[in-house]
């Protein structure tokens, strides 16, 4: 047994090691549900048609969009350094963004499946020089074999969900074994710090979340000025990032609010975009004229409900909503992360379940930046006030912008705390 290593990281990795030979079952499985691309399996095994790059690596991984979109400003800093980045990522819609978005040479790949052997393979040909794990995606053998190579390995913008913190807490041994091989623990809050120190992590710096710090999200302007244009004079309200089961609240609430406004459009951006045709389907069964973006249809003036099933559009729908609700949070998912809209002007309603981004939204909330809403009465009530008042949006949406600032600075930091290992990996070159 691995020095240090308690019994169920090696019963992890024997299974794991077991499991291999099962894993072209799962990835074609994962495959006929739309969650993989056909061309980009080798890269889940550890293979790669992309060759490394030369010179000193810093790989950042990351589990989704979420990570990713966090992360970039950061890669950016890192790419002007002259170092070369590889991102991993672990969805087909993170990969679609890593390709719009990340900066020009910073290579993507999906991020492999955890058994030794493809993890081994990873290993052998991306020889990284530096580790970056974003927020909480912890792979066992991926953090052990980065360990054993003597990787410097970094958790940053780290968070521990309450759920998660009681989660771990049952096995406190696996978590302690885990969080000692990373070299530095960067947490969001002193909250998360406290959870990580709990949890056995040996060297934390609270750094703050670099969410805060995501520049505006981009939107294509012919694509804007179309569907400005379609929309005209039009009220609208807009549910973003939603879950199952939060579309049935907003089209319940748009009937709600056409009352006092005949002429409201809802736009709804589900979180998974795959589920626009099911959504599409609720609306129309629910007596709503409905269009969908993904099949190039945009709002007529008698459309109701507006699905917005694309990928990397939310900043084109930001700018064209005085009011968004941030989904995953009526649902119990946890939230999903309001800076985006509200630095593009929008006044945002959330549920009560934000354990995500507890800070945040305590912080918005205290000084009136956003509001929770309960349920469909409540998101209806709301939303009616904030659009025939546009004084009092207008005061949500500044408390919201100077939270946000107030609780800005973590790319800075984050780089200031990563900035002797990136020094580190570079005299390592000119010594070779």
């Amino acid at each position: 047994m691995a020095e240090g290593l308690p019994l169920t990281l090696h019963a992890y990795r024997l299974l794991t090691a077991a499991a291999t030979p099962l894993a072209p079952v799962l990835m074609s499985h994962r495959l006929k549900h739309g969650k993989e691309l056909a061309a980009r399996l080798n890269e889940r095994y550890g293979e790669s048609d992309v060759v490394r790059p030369s010179g000193p690596l810093v790989w950042v991984h990351g589990a989704s969009v979420g990570e990713l979109v966090s992360v970039i400003p950061l890669i950016e800093r890192i790419s002007e350094k002259g170092l070369a980045v590889l991102c991993t990522s672990g969805t087909v819609t993170s990969a679609n963004l890593a390709e719009q978005r990340l900066p020009k040479g910073v290579i993507h790949q999906f991020v492999i499946l955890d058994t030794p052997r493809f993890v081994k393979r990873f290993f052998d040909h991306w020889q990284p020089d530096l580790a970056l794990f974003v927020e909480s995606d912890l792979w066992p053998n991926l953090i052990m074999t980065s360990a054993e190579r003597a990787v410097p390995l970094i958790l940053i913008n780290g968070r521990v969900s309450e759920r998660s913190f009681n989660r771990w807490r049952r096995v406190p041994a696996t978590i302690a074994a885990l969080l000692r091989r990373f070299d530095l623990c960067l947490a969001q809050s002193t909250a998360h710090a406290d959870r990580y120190r709990e949890l056995g992590a040996p060297r934390i710096v609270t750094t703050g979340n670099v969410k805060l710090d995501v520049p505006e999200p981009p939107a294509d302007p012919r694509r804007l000025a179309e569907l400005r244009a379609a929309i005209g004079e039009r009220t609208v309200l807009a549910g973003a990032s939603t879950h199952a089961g939060e579309e049935e609240m907003l089209l319940e609430a748009h009937r709600r609010l056409r009352r006092a406004f005949p002429r409201l459009l809802t736009i709804i951006a589900p979180r998974h975009p795959e589920r626009g045709a099911a959504i599409l389907d609720i609306a129309r069964a629910a007596g709503l004229a409905a269009a969908l973006r993904s099949r190039g249809e945009l709002p007529g003036g008698d459309t109701d409900v507006y699905v917005a099933d694309t990928l990397g559009e939310l900043g084109l729908i930001y700018r064209l909503t005085p009011i968004v609700f941030v989904g995953g949070s009526l649902a119990s998912h946890g939230g999903q992360n309001p800076i985006e809209p509200i630095k593009l002007g929008a006044a945002i309603l959330h549920g009560p379940n934000v354990w995500n981004f507890a800070e945040v939204y305590a912080a918005l909330d205290q000084a009136r930046g956003a509001e929770q809403v309960s349920d469909v009465e409540g998101l209806a009530l709301r939303a009616t006030a904030w659009l025939k008042d546009a004084n009092a949006r207008a005061a949500v949406i500044a408390a919201a912008h100077a939270s946000v600032a107030a609780l800005g600075g973590g790319l800075e930091r984050t780089l200031a705390a990563l900035e002797p290992y990136l020094r580190q990996v570079r005299q390592r070159e000119r010594h070779a």
